[in-house]
C-alpha cells in the first residue's frame, strides 16, 4: 500500500485540505499508484470523513502526540511549509511536496520552500496548482537533506529569509 502523508503542523490550513481530499487530487495520486491518504488538519474547521474522498483510503485526524509513525509510513509527505514541519519530513528521508499557503502575509514559508526547491530537497506548488503538481512531479530529482547540522541549517534559514 503506498501511503501519502498530508501535515498542516499546528495551524490552519483548509484549503489545503479540501484541495488534497478533492475527486481530482484523489484521482492524480491514484494515478501515481497511492492508495491511502493520511491527513493530519490541525485546528482547521475541515475534518474530513473516511468516505468523503473518492479514489483513495482516507484517513483524517487533528492531532497527534507524535507524527514520526505517520511520516516512518509515508512514501509522499505534503506539508505547509512550516520550518519545522519541513525539517521532520526532510530529517526522515522522505519525499516532500510543500504547498505554501499564498494568503499569508510576509510570507517567509515561500522563501523556505523557494531554498529548499533550489538546493533540490524538496518540489512546492499552491493549493491551486497542486492537484497539476501531483500528476506532472518528478520525485528522482530530490536530495536528501543531510541531517545533524544544526549551523548549517540556521545558515540556511538565516539566508532563506534575507537575514545574512
Amino acid at each position: 500500500m503506498k501511503k501519502v502523508f498530508v501535515t498542516v503542523g499546528t495551524t490552519s490550513f483548509d484549503e489545503l485540505i479540501e484541495t488534497i481530499t478533492s475527486a481530482e487530487a484523489a484521482q492524480a495520486l491514484k494515478a501515481r499508484g497511492y492508495d491511502c491518504l493520511v491527513v493530519q488538519v490541525g485546528r482547521g474547521a475541515l475534518l474530513p470523513d473516511a468516505d468523503s474522498c473518492p479514489h483513495i483510503r482516507l484517513e483524517a485526524f487533528r492531532y497527534k502526540n507524535s507524527l514520526a509513525e505517520d511520516i516512518k509510513q509515508a512514501d509522499l509527505i505534503i506539508s505547509h511549509a512550516g520550518a519545522g514541519s519541513c525539517l521532520e519530513a526532510l530529517g526522515a528521508g522522505k519525499p516532500l511536496l510543500v504547498v505554501v499557503n499564498d494568503k499569508l502575509m510576509n510570507n517567509h514559508q515561500l522563501e523556505l520552500a523557494k531554498q529548499l526547491h533550489i538546493d533540490s530537497h524538496l518540489l512546492y506548488c499552491t493549493c491551486s496548482t497542486l492537484t497539476e503538481t501531483l500528476r506532472t512531479m518528478d520525485l528522482s530529482v530530490l536530495r536528501p537533506f543531510l541531517p545533524g547540522q544544526p549551523q548549517n541549517f540556521a545558515n540556511f534559514l538565516d539566508k532563506a529569509l534575507g537575514i545574512k
